[in-house]
């Protein structure tokens, strides 16, 4: 079984930052992708970042300039690095995981005030 375990969300203003945090651990078998999807109320998840494990990265054009995916392969954490946020990112974001089948993180709520 493999688990992911999320942290880094709260609240913060419009224009301001927030680093997400993803571990992940239990019986992790070869990785192909990690990343985020949000949530926000009353619509369906999407895509924020993936990054892939030969490190090829994709981006919501929603977030693009804005905010920073990353992987530490030793420690099977992927971060998410949110900048300039916007009101808009409200939601709960999602780790994700890939190996030859995929999991899903519990959710870290972010909500920006304008």
């Amino acid at each position: 079984q493999v688990q992911l375990v999320e942290s880094g969300g709260g609240l913060v203003q419009a224009g301001g930052s927030l680093r997400l945090s993803c571990a992940a651990s239990g019986r992790i078998s070869s990785i192909n992708s990690m990343g985020w999807y949000r949530q926000a109320p009353g619509k369906q998840r999407e895509l924020v970042a993936v990054i892939t494990s030969d490190g090829r990265i994709t981006y919501a054009n929603s977030v693009k300039g804005r905010f920073t995916i990353s992987r530490d392969n030793a420690k099977n954490t992927v971060y998410l690095q949110m900048n300039s946020l916007k009101p808009e990112d409200t939601a709960v974001y999602y780790c994700n995981l890939v190996t030859y089948v995929g999991y899903w993180g519990q959710g870290t709520q972010v909500t920006v005030s304008s």
